[in-house]
């Protein structure tokens, strides 16, 4: 087989592949535009014969899913913006800046990973509820500020940076935040974009925790939304297709907007690291 045959049927599989992944998604998308029933008839139809809107107004008119895309975005994106705050610093002090027990302390939390989340789901709500954080968004974005494995991926990274560049800075009279600020920062931008898109996809599909800490209705995220929407209209599959595309569509603009800056981080990470 000659190399352009092998490269035609490389880029085939590849294709074939493709298609095959995404032809859930886009049958998703098909059958939220399909009148009530249509999608239930034998064969399913792959497009709408009649194309309608009626399951995007029952979303966003009836069932409300606007509310529950806002409180999505408002808790995600507070996650986002702490956790990238706090693992940024934490990992830059366990990278550069010498204090006591530091490795033993990083040790602790990288053997903390093999704990599963589960575990710690009752002692967590106890101490929330006597925090009176419980049914709040404040009950969801706070045990998520700070995560281990942000901390990790940061301080992996950041021992790429050289020790003479922040000797320098010091000895030129600036302070540790400044240093931080103007010198690393803009040194960790590929996998602060990285971890960034971690947690919000991380928060965004968060199922369990906002189920668990959010009991009033008009709190709840998309996903937990998404299962009580289910429940109520168990034989709508078109209703139920159209909160699956509000659910995943902004995750998978965001992931495809940044997707670049992604891959980059990811390979920098692990040359670096």
């Amino acid at each position: 087989m000659n190399r352009r045959a092998a490269v035609l049927v490389v880029n085939g599989l590849l294709v074939g592949l493709a298609v095959i992944a995404l032809f859930p998604l886009l049958w998703m998308v098909s059958v939220s535009f399909m009148p009530t029933g249509a999608a239930s008839t034998l064969p399913p139809p792959l497009l709408p014969a009649a194309p309608t809107l009626a399951n995007y107004r029952e979303l966003f008119g009836r069932v409300g899913m606007g509310r529950y895309l806002l409180n999505s975005l408002v808790i995600s994106t507070a996650i986002t913006l702490g956790s990238l705050a706090l693992n940024l610093m934490a990992g830059y002090a366990f990278s550069k800046l010498q204090f006591v027990g530091r490795e033993r302390l990083f040790k602790a939390l990288i053997g903390a990973l093999v704990i599963p989340s589960q575990v710690a789901m009752m002692p967590l709500f106890l101490l929330l509820k006597n925090l009176g954080l419980i049914n709040t968004y404040g009950g969801v974005i706070v045990p998520a500020l700070a995560g281990i494995f942000g901390i990790y991926l940061v301080r992996q990274y950041a021992q790429s940076i050289p020790d003479e560049l922040l000797e320098a800075a010091r000895v030129d009279g600036a302070g540790e935040l400044l240093i931080f600020t103007r010198i690393v920062l803009p040194l960790l931008k590929p996998i602060v974009i990285t971890l960034a898109i971690f947690t919000f996809l991380g928060s965004w599909n968060d199922f369990m925790w906002p189920l668990i800490v959010l009991t009033d209705q008009g709190l709840q995220t998309l996903p937990v939304a998404l299962a009580s929407l289910s429940r109520e209209h168990v034989q709508d599959n078109e209703l139920m297709m159209a909160g699956s595309v509000v659910t995943v569509l902004p995750v998978l603009a965001l992931f495809l907007a940044l997707q670049r800056h992604y891959i980059d981080g990811l390979l920098l990470g692990s040359v670096k690291g």
